[in-house]
């Protein structure tokens, strides 16, 4: 763990995320903090203490990837994305309960979409970054959108205006954490990669019967999945991680990624 936690520090981008575990009684959550080749999951609460308590995210200075979640605010030597998956599944939601009168959410995904296509279409010419006028076309679209959500909602008592008034505002408030993406190429569109690498908890927690008996089996099983996710990203086989750990020692990324 303290290997992985060391290389995932150097990472210019990391994957976080959190899910809810039943031990001991209580409810515990598993924080993951990842990449493509690196898994490093730990228990604990929601607070900030319990988001450092891993040793991997106080004090980080790259990118996080993350969901709307407000107990990683006080990560602020970090630059934030915010996982576009999860703010197309907010701005359906809106607009499908007042198609014409959220018409703005429907623009903003399509925009999301549309600017998500356009950095992929860059990394894969190999792009250092989008092209001026393109991002230009995406800011202004995404500005017009916000606008159009601000104006269309605004004294309007119902609980759709007031929930797409709400999300409007937030898109106006974040607007270079939700387009990091676009302005920053090494960043993707979504999370995917950290609730990819926290799903075992949920896997495992329905085959336990709903519940860890201990906060330590918990703890534990953070430990050896982060150790077997880890390996599996590098090509090594499970059982063969598993061998080698009793045998001669634990496996032991050698570098934040191959080559």
């Amino acid at each position: 763990m303290a290997r992985v936690g060391a290389l995932l520090g150097q990472a210019g981008v990391l994957y976080v995320d959190e899910t809810p575990g039943r031990a001991g009684g209580g409810l515990v959550y598993v924080h993951v903090a990842c990449t493509e080749f690196l898994t490093h999951l730990h228990t604990g609460g929601r607070s900030a203490d319990d988001i450092d308590a891993g040793g991997v995210l106080g004090g980080y200075s790259g990118t996080i990837v993350r969901d709307g979640y407000a107990g990683y605010g006080h990560l602020t030597d970090a630059l934030h994305a915010w996982c576009g998956a999860h703010l197309l599944r907010d701005l359906r939601e809106v607009w499908e309960f007042d198609p014409s009168g959220q018409a703005w959410a429907s623009s903003m995904a399509d925009l999301l979409v549309h600017a998500n296509k356009a950095a992929g279409a860059a990394r894969a010419v190999g792009a250092a970054a989008l092209e001026q006028a393109t991002l230009a076309e995406i800011v202004a679209w995404y500005r017009g959108a916000v606008t159009t959500g601000i104006v269309a909602n605004q004294g309007k008592r119902t609980r759709t205006a007031t929930d797409g008034l709400r999300l409007a505002r937030r898109f106006q408030q974040h607007e270079a954490m939700i387009l990091r993406f676009a302005t920053d190429l090494s960043v993707a569109f979504t999370n995917n990669q950290a609730e990819r690498d926290v799903r075992p908890v949920k896997v495992q927690q329905r085959s336990s019967g709903g519940c860890w008996r201990t906060l330590q089996g918990l703890a534990d099983f953070a430990v050896v999945q982060s150790y077997l996710a880890t390996a599996a990203k590098w090509g090594v086989d499970k059982l063969e991680a598993l061998r080698q750990l009793f045998a001669t020692g634990p496996w032991l990324p050698p570098a934040l990624s191959p080559g």
